[in-house]
């Protein structure tokens, strides 16, 4: 996990709910967070995508964590927002929606703060962890967005449709 910069050697870590439990990521990969708002549905494409908004004129593909974690479906409430990432893929950099229940912090950590992820144990798939923090009597897991939003990965989920002759 990289410091924020190289002058300082904190790391700020942006936390959100999935299904009642406490993530982070490097909110260098944030772009920003908005209100959730309605999508439009792509045929074909994986469940854990939800579908794609407009965000000023550019399509950005919206991914449901708790879907691709195996968890119940996030349910929309007022504090339900989607978390803009941008990952790289291909040396192009793109933006990629995540929906969460709520966000609730931004924190800031020594790397000494951050400890090597389990390696077995955890709700989400291992590759996908960057870290693991200790609070008080609860860890919150930090993930790796360039790994978990893989574009890769997710196009690979696709079904291709064949056209009807």
């Amino acid at each position: 996990m990289e410091p924020l910069d190289e002058a300082s050697p904190e790391i700020q870590i942006l936390t959100f709910f999935l299904s009642e439990e406490e993530y982070g990521v490097n909110i260098k990969a944030v772009k920003e967070i908005i209100e959730y708002a309605t999508m439009t549905k792509i045929p074909a494409s994986p469940p854990f995508i939800r579908g794609v908004i407009n965000l000023r004129g550019s399509v950005v593909p919206v991914i449901d964590f708790a879907k691709k974690f195996g968890f119940p479906e996030s349910q929309v409430t007022k504090r339900t927002c989607i978390v803009i990432a941008e990952v790289e893929h291909d040396g192009r950099k793109n933006l990629v929606g995540v929906i969460v229940d709520r966000v609730n912090q931004v924190m800031d950590l020594l790397p000494s703060e951050i400890e090597p992820p389990p390696t077995f144990g955890t709700p989400v798939q291992n590759d996908y962890i960057g870290g693991l923090i200790k609070r008080d009597k609860n860890f919150i897991l930090i993930l790796d967005f360039d790994k978990v939003l893989s574009l890769d990965e997710l196009k690979s989920g696709f079904t291709l449709v064949s056209p009807v002759p």
